[in-house]
């Protein structure tokens, strides 16, 4: 499990959005940097700064993960066939822990690193603690029995703030899900707009 270092609403307030549409994200009362020169950084950014910042919004929406493992992802999203941009999306959306948030499990995507590792949810019956495991479409996703009325889990899926996306169906009865197919950039359902184009050009400089 790789260790999230950074204080998650510091990556919001680097990139003056709110990545994730939360309201608690303190962008919604300040929207600039963070630091006591967070108000004068106002300078033109250049297109490899562009380019940079596409980059860690990308990577920080998906848990702030590793750069050696979204490098690794980068590369095999370049060798699939297609817009590499489509496919970059594409597998960090079959991410295990991206899966669950995305199925509503749980609050946040830092939280579904988390429930993934303890050993909270198992993939066609098999528990799995990888929250990188790639699900593959017609994988079914189950939060483990033990840990249905965990405060959190009953509390995430109720959460108004996000909707369960038509490639993933869900069942918060059971508190069971089936990934169905791949995502393209159109079908996620971002809180801002992410440009994998710009990080497909970062890489291949």
């Amino acid at each position: 499990m790789s260790k999230r270092l950074n204080a998650k609403y510091k990556i919001d307030r680097r990139m003056g959005q709110n990545i994730w549409g939360r309201p608690k994200s303190p962008v919604n009362r300040r929207e600039y940097g963070p630091g006591q020169h967070g108000q004068r950084r106002k300078g033109k950014i250049s297109d490899y700064g562009t380019q940079l910042r596409a980059k860690q919004k990308l990577k920080g929406y998906y848990g702030n993960i590793t750069e050696k493992q979204f490098v690794k992802t980068y590369k095999e999203a370049i060798r699939m066939k297609g817009d590499s941009a489509e496919n970059l999306i594409g597998l960090l959306e079959r991410r295990l822990d991206a899966v669950v948030y995305r199925a509503k499990f749980v609050p946040t995507v830092f939280a579904a690193r988390q429930f993934v590792n303890h050993g909270h949810v198992r993939v066609n019956g098999r528990r799995v603690n990888i929250p990188s495991y790639r699900v593959r479409p017609g994988d079914v996703i189950e939060v483990r029995e033990s840990s249905k009325q965990l405060e959190m889990v009953v509390v995430a899926s109720q959460l108004a703030e996000r909707d369960v996306p038509d490639y993933i169906e869900v069942d918060h009865g059971k508190m069971v899900a089936k990934f169905l197919r791949v995502p393209g950039l159109s079908d996620v359902p971002y809180p801002v707009q992410m440009e994998p184009n710009l990080v497909v050009e970062f890489y291949s400089r």
